[in-house]
């Protein structure tokens, strides 16, 4: 399943950030929250950048980035800390890359960082599941009847990853065509939970849940957390029957440009999963 599917089957737990319901203008003494600055009403112009220089500090829980020498925080006020010095370089990127006005639609490896801190930390067993869960109805297990060249682009390019994660994980799956529901063994669903349960970092975790939604699938998530395949290759995957209709049909334009957007949210989680391999965040 894809973000774009109903939500109401199966919500993202750490997509809504919190509203505050107080003014997050930085006060004297105090650090700044430059990103709850400009969620704080998404109806107004955005705020315009307000410092001069960003640096990456090491602190005792991580490493922070500092605007002029304040530290930011995520929404809910906690320390937007990260473990990795190459991953806070990367934060500061897009902190540099702002050029007059703070929009976070332009900040994913931001937005997925504050997600991780201010939500998936409270439940990670909730995330965890949930990504598990992609199990039961992974894209990879479903088929198409017909065309007979599409039928033999999935068996060909999904196959191996199905093959993989039998031998890798212990976990074979049943693939079926068309939109009928098919049963997955319960020994095959409870080896991808003991596998997705070692992703016990919010950051790692939050960045697996995020592929997995975007691709509709835990196996080609997976695939890219073990370095089995690039994202590249999974992004692919992940749209092979989207791309197979455009070549019947031709381009849709809408599709692309929603592809693109997607594409960067996966950028940022690839770069977390590379940076902070599971277990080791």
């Amino acid at each position: 399943m894809t973000d774009d599917q109903d939500t109401t089957t199966r919500p993202l737990p750490f997509g809504a950030i919190p509203t505050l319901l107080k003014d997050l203008l930085p006060h004297a003494g105090e650090d700044i929250d430059p990103v709850a600055m400009a969620r704080k009403d998404l109806k107004s112009n955005l705020p315009r950048r307000f410092w001069t220089r960003v640096e990456v500090k090491q602190q005792p829980d991580g490493f922070g980035i500092a605007l002029d020498d304040k530290f930011t925080k995520t929404p809910a006020r906690k320390p937007l800390l990260v473990p990795s010095q190459t991953l806070a370089e990367h934060l500061a990127q897009e902190w540099q890359a702002i050029t007059e006005v703070i929009d976070p639609a332009q900040m994913p490896l931001t937005r997925l960082v504050n997600s991780a801190l201010d939500g998936v930390s409270l439940q990670m067993q909730e995330v965890q599941a949930d990504a598990a869960r992609y199990a039961g109805s992974d894209l990879l297990c479903y088929r198409a009847e017909m065309p007979d060249r599409l039928v033999a682009l999935q068996q060909d390019q999904w196959g191996p990853l199905l093959a993989w994660a039998e031998s890798e994980f212990g976990a074979p799956l049943h693939v079926t065509q068309g939109l009928f529901f098919v049963e997955q063994p319960k020994t095959s669903l409870d080896a991808i939970r003991l596998v997705v349960d070692r992703f016990d970092h919010p950051l790692t975790l939050a960045a697996l849940h995020t592929l997995t939604t975007l691709t509709g699938s835990v196996i080609l998530a997976l695939a890219v957390a073990h370095q089995r395949l690039k994202l590249a290759e999974v992004w692919a995957l992940a749209h092979l029957d989207e791309d197979f209709q455009m070549e019947v049909w031709g381009q849709d334009e809408e599709a692309l440009t929603r592809r693109a957007a997607k594409w960067r949210e996966a950028e940022v989680a690839a770069l977390v999963l590379s940076l902070l391999p599971a277990g080791k965040a």
